[in-house]
Parts: structure tokens; C-alpha cells; sequence
């Protein structure tokens, strides 16, 4: 296999990681794309799709097939395995994250503005905050229609554009999440079409406004994402566990997915 081929494989297996993830509660599709280094490819795209498709298509086409394939095909699939045993498919996640936050922190550090990393303790304890008070919120009951899932995809639309802002767990308290899901892995057009319309206008919105802040504050912005997805990784790490042999095998797939990140390269391969 020739290394194009093989960074098309990797980037087609971390979008259907990215697109798994998207619809899992406490996962935020945002997180997963800055982790496996291609969000600033990405909201260039979306903030300019013609003049940037040239330059970054490569990176993206196989992540968004990939995304496809992890968001449709897999969330069924997902789903069992999460109801089959929740805390080993996060445990494998928070792996796979926790695996890129040495990358992560050295191209911050490379990206300069050491007065930064106090933004950096700033986004750390107020999503922290903001998701342990979400978590430990009730859940709402509204009943689905067209405009809420509009709102299920704006959610999910600021979920990609915003590392650590997890949509399935914002609608999983709102009572929205099992409707969602249920509607994607049926394929329901009645679910799909409003979601993408909700999704496309808030990208198409937030995209151009965190490009430019990527282009003009990516020192400060850099260290304030990264106090985001270790928020996340906190807040979403198993701390239940039913027994000795769920905690070994739930470590056991935190190392997994920590060293497949490392093995992945979580860097943009070379084109």
C-alpha cells in the first residue's frame, strides 16, 4: 500500500471515528476532529469551501466519507454497543482522545502566546463547570416535531464547530437524543432533512467567525480549545464500574484506544 493510500485509509478511518462519535452522548464530534489534526483543514473549507477546496479536499473527502459511513451505517451498531456496555466504548474513547493531548499541548506551545495558557485554565474550569451542571440537570420532556429537530441539528452543527461541546449530551437532557437517534438509524427523512438544514445553517454561519479567529488568535485560540477537550475528557471518564473484571477490561480499552491515536499519528499526514 503506497503512503497516499495509506493516509486516505487513516483519514477515512478517523471520520467514521468522528462521525461514530458524533452521536454519542458526551462526545463531541469538534473534539475528535481537533484531536486527530484536522479542524483547522476543516473550518477553512467550510468558511470558504470554493477557494479552499483545492488545497484541502485531499484531507477532507476521504474524512467525509468516512463520517458518513461512522454517522449512518455504524449508529445502530453504536448504539447496541453502548447499551451492551457503555463504559468500555467510552473507556476506548477517552483513549483515543487522551492519546492526542500530547500532540495537542506541543503545537499549542508551538503556536506561541505563552500569556495564553491562562485561557487555557479559563476554558478547563468554566466547560468543566458548564458540563457538570448540565450533567447534573433534568431531563426535559418536549415532544419532537420539524422545528426541534432544526434544533437537534444547530446543536449538533455547534458541536463540530466548538471542540468540547457535546450535542447528544446537551439533547439527551433535553429528551431529544433517543428520537435522533432513532430517526438516523431508521433512516427517517422526516428526522434528516430538518437536522441538515439546522446543521448547514449554523456551519455555514460559525465557520467563517472560528476561521478568522484561527487566522488572527490561533496562540490564544489553541490553548482555549485545548482546555475544552480536556473538560470533556474528564467529564465523560467511566468512574462506575460493576466490577473487578469491567474496571481491567475498561483499562484495557483505554489503552487500546490511547495507543492506536499514538500509532494513527494524529498529526496531518504528508499529501
Amino acid at each position: 500500500m503506497t503512503p497516499t493510500w495509506k493516509n486516505h485509509l487513516l483519514r477515512f478511518l478517523q471520520g467514521a471515528l468522528i462521525g461514530t462519535g458524533a452521536i454519542l452522548p458526551g462526545i463531541s464530534g469538534g473534539v475528535l476532529c481537533v484531536a486527530f489534526g484536522i479542524y483547522e483543514s476543516m473550518m477553512a473549507f467550510l468558511s470558504h469551501p470554493r477557494s479552499s477546496f483545492k488545497s484541502n479536499y485531499k484531507i477532507l473527502l476521504p474524512v467525509i466519507a468516512g463520517g458518513a459511513v461512522g454517522f449512518i451505517l455504524l449508529a445502530k451498531v453504536v448504539e447496541s454497543l453502548l447499551a451492551a456496555s457503555a463504559v468500555l466504548a467510552i473507556s476506548l474513547f477517552c483513549g483515543l482522545i487522551c492519546g492526542t493531548v500530547p500532540d495537542l499541548m506541543k503545537k499549542s506551545a508551538a503556536a506561541g502566546a505563552e500569556k495564553g495558557w491562562s485561557f487555557f485554565i479559563i476554558a478547563l474550569i468554566a466547560s468543566f463547570t458548564f458540563f457538570h451542571i448540565l450533567d447534573s440537570g433534568m431531563e426535559g420532556h418536549i415532544s419532537p416535531n420539524f422545528g426541534w429537530y432544526i434544533f437537534c441539528g444547530v446543536i449538533w452543527g455547534l458541536s463540530m464547530i466548538v471542540p468540547g461541546l457535546s450535542s447528544s449530551s446537551i439533547l439527551l437532557f433535553m429528551g431529544l437524543y433517543q428520537p435522533m437517534a432513532e430517526g438516523i438509524g431508521n433512516i427517517d427523512f422526516g428526522v434528516l432533512i430538518p437536522m441538515m438544514l439546522g446543521f448547514i445553517v449554523t456551519v455555514a454561519v460559525c465557520a467563517k467567525i472560528m476561521n478568522r479567529l484561527i487566522q488572527q488568535h490561533y496562540g490564544v485560540l489553541s490553548k482555549f480549545i485545548l482546555g475544552f477537550v480536556v473538560s470533556s475528557v474528564l467529564m465523560i471518564v467511566p468512574t462506575s464500574f460493576s466490577g473487578i473484571l469491567q474496571l481491567i477490561l475498561g483499562i484495557l480499552c483505554f489503552a487500546i484506544g490511547f495507543i492506536l491515536a499514538r500509532m494513527m499519528d494524529v498529526r496531518r499526514p504528508e499529501e
